[in-house]
């Protein structure tokens, strides 16, 4: 997991909803996610937790949790931080427990974003994943949870912070043209095969987190979870479509909170030895069509 003592995967996230129960129908009955043990905690994988649901009035992304293979590669990144002047504070004993984890220390990102990095989550082989929606399971394992696309006020400092300090790689990067008059480079970054497990877009939105990524194995299961989403009446923001850069198959929903969520499958995988950084210039090859009405 470790690439030069830095940031394996993406661990977990923590939202602050308005409607946290809207949420546990929407987690559960249209992503399939498996109920964690304590309230408004949710599982895709053997881990205990991997998206902390809690009452707030912001419906955004409050913590994100990135994992480090253990203790010495935890050292390595405070460190790192620490001699950039990032102010770095330990996990406590409560919040430890709280997020289940052997060590964890505590910075925020130049927008303002509790980020966590942590080793040692806690797993429960022992009570294997079972969907409730009946998804067959989720690609996570080394790739970590998925992917985060994040809006920041100052590409310059995010992209400092999360490649230099945390040791996040560019993949390649899509300019995007909404109109004529206005263009931006949205950037994708990887920590380990997974495409991107980050992208960062130069444009202050309402919400910090643009959209999270959650990936399955199989077209049928996009496919499913399509009709669910559907059939709960949850919008779809993008219809099925593959991407440009990173090849998924995939649709978007907007979730209870107003922030999206994508749910595809079949992206390419970064190869280290052999990966070369590319551009793009339109993030589809085709579908992901956005609703016009």
């Amino acid at each position: 997991m470790s690439h030069a003592a830095g940031i394996g995967s993406l661990g977990y996230l923590g939202f602050k909803v308005k409607d946290p129960a809207a949420w546990d129908s929407f987690a559960t009955g249209v992503l399939g996610l498996m109920p964690g043990e304590a309230a408004g905690r949710y599982r895709l994988d053997d881990l205990a937790w991997r998206i902390a649901v809690e009452a707030g009035d912001d419906d955004d992304l409050a913590f994100i949790g990135f994992e480090v293979a253990g203790a010495a590669e935890l050292e390595a990144v405070r460190e790192r931080l620490a001699e950039s002047g990032v102010a770095v504070g330990n996990g406590a004993p409560h919040l430890l427990a709280e997020r289940g984890v052997l060590g964890l220390i505590r910075c925020r990102d130049p927008d303002g974003l509790a980020v966590e990095v942590f080793y040692g989550p806690t797993l429960r082989t022992e009570a294997p994943f079972a969907s409730p929606a009946g998804v067959a399971g989720f690609v996570t394992g080394e790739q970590g949870l998925g992917h985060v696309v994040l809006s920041t006020k100052d590409m310059a400092s995010a992209r400092t912070f999360y490649q230099d300090l945390l040791g996040f790689r560019l993949s390649d990067i899509i300019r995007m043209q909404p109109t004529p008059q206005f263009g931006f480079d949205l950037e994708f970054f990887h920590c380990n095969a997974r495409h991107h497990t980050l992208a960062l877009m130069p444009v202050p939105l309402l919400k910090r987190l643009h959209h999270f990524m959650v990936q399955v194995a199989t077209l049928d299961a996009v496919g499913f979870a399509l009709e669910r989403a559907t059939a709960a009446g949850a919008p779809i923001t993008a219809s099925l479509g593959r991407h440009t850069n990173d090849q998924m198959v995939s649709f978007y929903s907007r979730t209870p909170a107003g922030f999206d969520v994508e749910f595809g499958q079949g992206a390419i995988e970064v190869d280290e030895a052999t990966w070369r950084v590319s551009r793009h210039d339109r993030p589809s090859s085709w579908g992901h069509t956005r609703p016009t009405h």
